[in-house]
């Protein structure tokens, strides 16, 4: 706990500092609403679509996974066939088809935009799943790359990061002006203070916004994923993946674009990056059925 504290507080006063020195460099003066908005897009973004730019790297070097270039045995032709076939019907570019070596049962996609991606899944999942089971996984992650899930992603944060920092200072321009009423200038000790505890807390009223946002797609691509590959083989691969979901050894950068996410409930859900298996299958299954009931009315 004590080393997760001292490096929160060493990263603040890092970026502080860094912030400060960005700024006297362009000539901004942080104290006015221009220069503050526009200190806090650049960090805001800044990190978020440097992440979205380098993510098919990170996601590369921290799995260590395989890309198939030229297909070695018949599973490798009959996953990057599978790829292109989906790719095709959902109108993307040709994804990289990737393997990388994990126990439990996953797949992930990533990558700076719809035709440039790319999608990997794990040797457990080639283990433990059939056929039609892979293809829905596949699915679904194709249709996360079709929806443009990094990319929304990359821009929700870079707005959330700008409104915590805007924010933030803000907040604390008042409260060191009702400290000091006769101080011209804001930056006394009660500015610092209130900038840190309110990047804290609205870093984490941010974070729930992002982990709903990210909940929200994982339905919607298990829509894709059943559109592309069928409801029964999509529900039936989430069934399968109960075996050791929550089991996730994906990276940090990567997890919250796997199929299989974390398990939590009461408080920790908001924090979860995926919905319960559960619900995931229920909405399917809805589907399905509504589905149904359309065609029979039609008749």
């Amino acid at each position: 706990m004590f080393k997760r504290v001292a490096l929160f507080l060493a990263t603040n006063l890092a970026v502080m500092l860094l912030l400060s020195v960005v700024m006297a460099v362009f000539g901004l003066d942080p104290r006015s609403n221009s220069g503050l908005l526009v200190m806090a897009a650049m960090f805001g973004f800044g990190g978020s679509i440097i992440s979205l730019l380098m993510s098919k790297w990170i996601a590369k070097k921290t799995t260590g996974a395989y890309v198939i270039h030229e297909p070695r045995n018949e599973v490798e032709r009959w996953l990057v066939q599978t790829v292109r076939g989906q790719a095709e019907a959902a109108g993307i570019g040709m994804p990289e088809v990737a393997i990388y070596d994990a126990p439990e049962i996953n797949a992930f996609a990533t990558g700076a935009n719809r035709n440039n991606a790319l999608v990997a899944v794990s040797m457990g999942l080639l283990r433990s799943m059939d056929r039609d089971e892979a293809e829905a996984v596949l699915a679904h992650e194709v249709s996360h790359v079709a929806n443009g899930d990094m990319v929304t992603m990359a821009l929700l944060q870079g707005v959330l990061n700008t409104f915590v920092i805007v924010l933030a200072r803000l907040v604390g321009r008042v409260v060191d002006g009702f400290l000091n009423p006769d101080r011209e200038e804001s930056g006394g000790i009660g500015y610092y203070a209130t900038v840190f505890v309110l990047d804290l807390i609205f870093g984490v009223l941010a974070s729930i916004i992002a982990m709903w946002f990210s909940r929200w797609r994982e339905f919607r691509a298990d829509a894709g994923g059943a559109k592309l590959a069928g409801s029964r083989k999509m529900i039936a691969a989430l069934e399968r993946l109960s075996m050791t979901y929550g089991a996730s050894t994906l990276p940090k950068q990567v997890q919250a674009f796997g199929i299989s996410g974390g398990v939590g409930h009461g408080l920790r859900r908001l924090f979860m990056s995926h919905p319960p298996l559960e619900e995931r299958i229920a909405a399917l299954r809805n589907a399905a059925t509504a589905t149904s009931d359309v065609r029979q009315s039609a008749f």
